[in-house]
């Protein structure tokens, strides 16, 4: 019977520290701590998927409870204690999905079994994995065993999002930081797993897988199962690029040659090749980015360090990068990196792709680098652009005046100088002198202009002038407004419109000017009424009139009324008295020597 299929994740998930890779910073320091017994009693693993985060935590729990440890600090996998523990029988680590148990009564019933001593070994272990995913309530309550737990408990927390995690929670741990794991060492552990398997696998495809992962050896272990089964353990450059829908580098080359030589038909045509094959459109984008970011690095041989790439085309980059302008490749970079993040909202994908190659294949006509003295700088050629040179046209001489009068200032006052040019048998009085400085200093000096719609007022002058050209403009005069007036209130009678021919019949017209006129109106409600037609209106009289600066104003007087004025009512004997004493002074000293009083 065949033995049952186990995926390379479990079956060659690290045992000990030293078999987890790429995290050597980490399983030093913990095996350090193991040989001084200077354990925390709170652990808190942290970094992305696929990096060792439980199964460094795993091998923690192992490691404290072996009955014989090495001088590395070591599980040694064959006392009772390690086979429990490879076997799962063990009772002294206990796992917690915080995923699907992340409520109170989970962490309650966790904390219970803390209270017990472990049977066999030292320590219990209990390993909390995607902490994160617990609730503001179940934290609170594991605070207090979290800060005070009893010496044989150890918590070990893993989480691959740790700005989730209360700071009250944070504080109470040891805090490990996993990184990414490398390609190299991807690379370097792919090749050791396929030579137990059995596979033959060029370390370019194997390069290709690891770059694929993105730094997670799960990941890349799944990746590896699946060509595996697709190639029949057969693995090259090219059946892992086919298999994970990459496009070949050589494409990109390809593409990159045909623009530096401005051969717009053929970079056209790569990319309906690309597309044929069943490649999306933003893969292209998002590799030929990748591709001259690349390009980019080789520039230098100090960054070449970050080239990414396999070691069968670190030579081809580095030849490439020479023939390739920095200028070109910095805008190049731009516009691809707007294109990838324009591609979605663009309706016709194929013609968006289109666009950014032909502007990437005549870019080098459009941009070149130059050196301000302090660095490199990018400049459009068209900054340095002439423009077309015109005919120049002839300078016309004007005809100098008689006189040229010149003011000049001296002390506190203007001195007007006559120059000598004066034409002979004319004679100048001097008064006539001064007038005619006066004339010259008034025709020469600037406009002043008229309030802040000064320019605006006389274009609507001009535009008048213009308008009113060749007709005769009507008087505004009082009879002329009146009958003008009398045939719009027939208009407003032909429309039906009752209300307003009521209230243009009671409104008073007074002319102002030539342009000019008042309509008086005795309220609101019939100022409302005028103002309701005043498009029409105007429009009729200014063509009546013949005037295009005719203009009106709505004013409001109210009536006064002859009942309004005092009536006169009958004096008192007090002021009866009063008036006697303003006309005949006497009677108030008759009054007063007689002592007589007013009733």
């Amino acid at each position: 019977m065949d033995e049952k299929f186990v995926v390379s994740a479990r079956k060659y998930r690290p045992q000990n520290f030293g078999t987890v890779v790429g995290q050597s910073h980490i399983t030093t320091t913990l095996k350090n701590a193991i040989n001084n017994n200077q354990l925390a009693h709170a652990f808190l693993f942290c970094g992305p998927r696929g990096v060792g985060k439980t199964t460094c935590a795993r091998i923690l729990a192992k490691t404290i409870n072996c009955e014989n440890r090495t001088k590395e600090g070591e599980a040694c996998n064959t006392c009772n204690s390690c086979v429990t523990f490879d076997n799962g029988t063990s009772l002294n680590i206990h796992e917690l999905d915080a995923a699907s148990n992340n409520s109170v009564d989970d962490i309650r019933t966790l904390v219970e079994q803390v209270r017990f001593a472990p049977q066999a070994g030292k320590y219990k272990v209990y390993i909390v994995d995607e902490v994160h995913m617990l609730s503001a309530s179940a934290f609170n309550a594991f605070l207090k065993t979290l800060e005070d737990p009893p010496p044989y408990a150890i918590f070990i927390l893993a989480t691959t999002e740790k700005h989730k995690i209360l700071p009250t929670i944070l504080s109470r741990c040891q805090i490990f930081d996993f990184k990414r794991i490398t390609i190299n060492d991807t690379v370097e552990h792919l090749q050791e797993i396929c030579g137990k398997e059995n596979i033959t696998a060029e370390k370019a495809a194997l390069h290709v897988i690891a770059q694929k992962s993105e730094g997670c050896m799960r990941d890349a272990l799944s990746i590896l199962d699946k060509i595996v089964s697709f190639t029949g353990g057969h693995l090259n450059y090219s059946n892992t690029l086919e298999h994970l829908n990459i496009l070949d580098e050589d494409y990109y080359f390809k593409m990159l040659d045909h623009m530096q030589q401005q051969h717009l038909a053929d970079a056209m045509l790569l990319f309906d090749e690309i597309n044929q094959k069943g490649f999306e459109a933003d893969t292209l984008l998002e590799g030929f980015a990748e591709f001259n970011r690349n390009l980019l690095v080789s520039k230098d041989a100090k960054a070449a360090i970050l080239l990414e790439v396999a070691d069968d085309f670190k030579q081809k980059y580095l030849q490439f990068a020479q023939q390739v302008s920095t200028a070109w490749l910095i805008a190049s970079l731009h516009i691809l990196n707007e294109a990838i993040i324009n591609y979605k909202q663009a309706r016709n994908k194929r013609l968006h792709v289109e666009l950014i190659l032909i502007k990437l294949t005549y870019l080098q006509q459009a941009v070149q680098l130059t050196s301000n003295g302090e660095g490199l700088e990018k400049k459009k050629i068209t900054d340095t652009a002439k423009a077309v040179a015109f005919r120049a046209l002839p300078v016309i001489k004007m005809k100098e005046p008689p006189v040229n009068i010149r003011q000049r200032l001296t002390e506190n006052k203007a001195t007007l100088v006559i120059e000598e040019d004066i034409k002979p048998g004319i004679h100048f009085t001097p008064d006539a002198i001064v007038n005619t400085a006066k004339d010259t200093a008034k025709t020469t000096a600037p406009e002043k202009p008229a309030g802040k719609f000064g320019s605006l007022a006389r274009i609507r002058e001009e535009m008048a002038i213009r308008n009113n050209k060749g007709n005769q403009v009507k008087a505004l005069t009082f009879e002329n407004l009146k009958a003008a007036w009398d045939v719009f209130v027939e208009t407003l009678e032909a429309r039906k419109n009752h209300s307003a021919v009521t209230n243009f019949k009671m409104a008073k017209l007074v002319v102002i000017d030539n342009n000019s006129f008042d309509i008086i109106t005795e309220s609101n409600i019939h100022q409302k009424f005028i103002d309701a037609e005043r498009s029409g209106l105007i429009d009729y009289l200014q063509k009546h009139f013949n005037n295009r600066m005719l203009k009106y104003q709505v004013k409001i007087e109210e009536p006064a009324h002859p009942g309004a004025e005092k009536e006169e009512k009958p004096l008192n004997r007090k002021q009866q008295y009063l008036q006697l004493v303003e006309l005949y002074p006497y009677i108030k000293e008759l009054k007063d020597r007689l002592k007589l009083e007013l009733d």
